[in-house]
């Protein structure tokens, strides 16, 4: 079952002061509540000389050592207007970067209206580089897709199918000749760019259901090398029963695609028969989708080669 799409409203402050390792020096009333919803930055330099206007209050605002250098020229009165008239728009907080000295007006101006006031060592560059990296991947969009995700020869494969189909099975098998699990049963799909990752809910993370079994442990029973957080999906694999009345491509010429979260990506079907080594044919697929990627298609030169023998060439 697939869950439907969707896209955050933003990032918890606390969160992003935690990830980032930031100190607060003075807590706003909304601190627990407050989002980063938009994935960029403001240097409120042109705010703190009047000019409010295009200004987005969502961003999370930094001074660095321009805006310093300019407060520095301002006196006593026109510092506690410049920080009043900054914190009386709900921004999330403001962060001074470098390890500068806060101002005591800005403190102060914090403090009456209730904002958010942190302080980081690093340069402006270097924090809103890492603030940028972190919303970007957090407020990427996101879905939940039923299936089991392998990492395979350094390809991501997302391999699909009904229930009791044989998936877990042919991920154990997969896992037990070197390659690793990432998620079984439920897929978190996060789009960041052009480029989907995948990992397995929190709760389940390294179980895998075995009918007949139960629930294993892959990292306990076969060890750390059997499983890793977050791939790339590069390929999905779909397994379907045979049926009769159905055409299979023999020769993969018309490449298939699924489309998740915007992105197309390759899929193939592969029809489930007693007799069929289901973990040999998804490690050949994903070998194949890797070649492919590297501009090498068996398909399409056998055809180039059937064609020019029956041309005489």
């Amino acid at each position: 079952m697939v869950q439907q799409d969707e896209m955050k409203g933003g990032v918890k402050l606390p969160d992003l002061v935690e990830h980032l390792g930031l100190a607060v020096v003075n807590k706003g009333a909304d601190y627990e509540t407050a989002l980063v919803g938009i994935k960029d930055v403001n240097r409120p330099g042109l705010q703190l000389v009047g000019f409010f206007d295009y200004f987005d209050e969502r961003r999370l605002q930094v001074i660095g050592m321009a805006e310093s250098k300019m407060l520095e020229s301002m006196n006593e009165a026109q510092r506690i207007r410049s920080f009043s008239r900054l914190f009386e728009y709900n921004i999330p907080a403001l962060v001074v970067s470098r390890d500068l000295d806060i101002y005591p007006e800005c403190l102060a101006m914090a403090r009456r209206h209730q904002r958010t006031l942190l302080h980081t060592k690093d340069t402006t560059v270097v924090f809103t580089s890492k603030v940028l990296e972190y919303l970007t991947y957090s407020l990427a969009p996101t879905t939940t897709r039923h299936g089991v995700l392998l990492d395979i020869y350094g390809e991501g494969v997302l391999i699909t199918g009904d229930s009791g189909i044989g998936k877990s099975e042919t991920a154990i098998e997969l896992v037990k000749r070197g390659h690793r699990l990432v998620a079984d049963d439920a897929v978190d799909i996060r789009r960041v760019a052009d480029q989907l990752y995948g990992k397995a809910p929190e709760l389940i993370r390294h179980y895998i259901e075995l009918r007949g079994i139960g629930v294993v442990d892959v990292q306990q029973l076969l060890g750390m090398s059997a499983v890793m957080l977050e791939t790339t999906i590069d390929l999905v694999v779909h397994l379907e029963r045979w049926r009769e009345d159905k055409f299979y491509d023999r020769f993969g010429l018309d490449e298939e695609k699924t489309d998740i979260l915007g992105l197309q990506l390759p899929i193939v079907t592969i029809p489930v028969q007693p007799g069929r080594n289901l973990a040999t044919i998804v490690e050949v697929a994903a070998m194949n989708n890797r070649h492919k990627k590297y501009g090498f298609n068996a398909a399409q030169e056998l055809a180039e080669k059937l064609e020019r023998q029956a041309q005489g060439l």
